[in-house]
């Protein structure tokens, strides 16, 4: 038996089971299981929730529900002159969770941060390589070329220096993978030969002490009565692993959940109705798109691409897949930030101009391709399979014959980074409201061999349009060099964005204090229940 997952076994069995329903316990129905309990190293939306608001801390965050950075644990910080260097004072008060694999003896220092921020850029480092050595996220936007120097001015005192002044910079921090891990329990593992586990037994500063996990049914939290901002009113947190959003739905109904993430479109009405359910809804801060493998025939050739995104009924798409609930997209992020541009090559639907630009890209005959369906329910795409279905029939329109393809969520993901598809359904969600988290995140070269660009779109003209906004502080500036890297991003087409879609959470009335968040993270710290359960 693997290692790590003998030893969740192992906790598994040596903790007390939780009572079935009480007023201080809250289950949330989740779409999937995480690939890791570290968010250093993960990219999807499903780890996020399951691990940066429930174990973790970082030394920013946003305030919950805005776009507003917060101190957390770090009390102020100070920025030199030339943008190049960031002092943070740490609080004194943080204690790491005490847990059946790991007592702490010191409370949270800065040996923490820099072991934290080391292990993903120094390669040197002796857990860089842990899982393999790609961080997605750290990786693909550019820290590991930007962050020259962390140092420790004292037990409470670190400065982080830059290669290069970047806009972005302390935003990028209150992101999740940016969260702080223990050094001290990084050393216990390290003395027993047992360094992978820290991935996958956790330990943080968090609200919420990691308990178990059964993959593909349930997460089990503990309230962290030490917690640095107060002992959370929910004692035990259950994530009910529920692929199915009907599913998901039915569990709320009969009081087996009591929050519900991406219901189905088709259950919106329903729940709205429904006495004892609350409908909370947002427009989303995301896009959901198909992308072209552009390292590989036939999307190495733009007018293969331009005649794909002819192709595609992308409002037949709105109507049947998100019933509505989502707009049209233009850009590969909503109308609700800033820089979006509108005045941008659209690739209006045109079965006759899309055959058109087959043949002169010397396509005349078509060809054979697949084409790989999201396999969870996510809010950029709430029905990958029903899409594929469309995206096929209309594709077929044009001489492309498609073969649908899909994995588990897991495999999924590894493959797109691998680059083994030839199109692929994903999305992205925001993590910090500036459009470098989408742009560059998601279609800068780095970002190809990092694994999050899955068009493996590299082009010098909007690179570098996308890394001289990085550096400008100007926010008009900024603005524009945005707005012109749009326009080359959709005259090359590595990607056709489809929808902005809203963003959906039905939980019980049972539940007080919840907050929609613009990044699509469910903080469950401020939350309570109450005694009175629906049936």
């Amino acid at each position: 038996m693997n290692k790590v997952f003998a030893l969740l076994t192992f906790y598994s069995a040596v903790l007390v089971s939780m009572p079935a329903f009480s007023a201080s316990n809250l289950v949330y129905c989740s779409e999937g299981s995480p690939e890791s309990f570290n968010p250093q190293i993960t990219l999807s939306g499903t780890a996020r929730n399951a691990t940066a608001p429930t174990l973790y801390n970082r030394l920013l965050d946003f305030e919950p529900g805005t776009t507003k950075l917060v101190p957390s644990l770090a009390k102020r910080w100070e920025i030199s002159p030339d943008n190049r260097s960031y002092t943070f004072e740490l609080r004194d008060d943080v204690s790491f969770h005490s847990t059946a694999y790991f007592t702490p003896s010191r409370k949270m220092n800065a040996d923490d941060v820099l072991f934290s921020f080391n292990r993903q850029l120094d390669k040197e480092h002796p857990y860089h390589m842990v899982g393999g050595g790609t961080y997605q996220y750290f990786q693909g936007m550019g820290m590991d070329k930007l962050i020259t120097k962390v140092e420790k001015l004292g037990d409470h005192r670190v400065r982080i220096e830059l290669s290069q002044p970047e806009a972005p910079f302390l935003s990028n921090l209150a992101m999740p993978f940016m969260s702080i891990l223990s050094s001290e329990y990084s050393e216990q593992l390290q003395r027993e030969n047992r360094k992978a586990d820290i991935d996958m037994l956790p330990v943080g500063t968090g609200p919420f002490k990691f308990r178990r996990y059964q993959k593909g049914t349930s997460i089990r939290y503990k309230a962290n009565e030490a917690y640095w901002q107060g002992q959370p009113a929910i004692g035990n947190l259950v994530f009910s692993i529920t692929p199915d959003p009907s599913v998901r739905y039915m569990k709320l109904k009969k009081g087996e959940c009591d929050l519900v993430v991406y219901p189905s479109p088709s259950d919106i009405a329903q729940i709205k109705s429904q006495s004892g359910m609350v409908l909370a809804e947002e427009d989303g801060l995301n896009i959901g798109y198909l992308a072209m493998n552009t390292e590989k025939p036939p999307f190495d050739n733009v007018q293969v691409r331009r005649a794909i995104a002819h192709a595609l009924n992308k409002q037949a798409y709105i109507n049947a897949v998100y019933l509505g609930n989502a707009e049209l997209a233009i850009n590969p992020y909503p109308p609700s930030m800033w820089s979006h541009n509108d005045e941008v090559a659209q690739y209006e639907y045109n079965p006759e101009k899309a055959r058109k630009l087959l043949q002169k890209a010397g396509y005349s005959d078509g060809f054979k391709v697949t084409l790989w369906t999201l396999p969870v329910s996510r809010p950029y795409n709430p029905n990958g399979r029903k899409m594929g279905e469309m995206m096929q029939q209309d594709l077929a329109k044009i001489g492309v014959e498609v073969e649908l393809v899909s994995y588990d969520w897991g495999t999924y993901l590894d493959k797109v980074k691998r680059g083994e598809h030839d199109m692929v359904q994903l999305g992205w969600a925001g993590d910090n409201g500036d459009p470098d988290n989408f742009l560059y995140t998601l279609f800068s070269c780095d970002s190809v061999q990092r694994g999050s660009n899955n068009s493996r779109y590299c082009q010098p003209e909007f690179e570098s349009l996308i890394k001289r906004a990085r550096r400008e502080s100007d926010l008009a500036t900024r603005e524009q060099l945005y707005r012109e890297a749009l326009r080359v991003f959709s005259e090359d087409v590595p990607v056709i964005p489809i929808a902005h879609s809203k963003v959906f959470r039905a939980l019980s009335s049972r539940v007080e204090g919840y907050v929609m968040d613009p990044f699509d993270v469910d903080n469950f710290f401020p939350l309570s229940v109450s005694s009175n359960r629906q049936q």
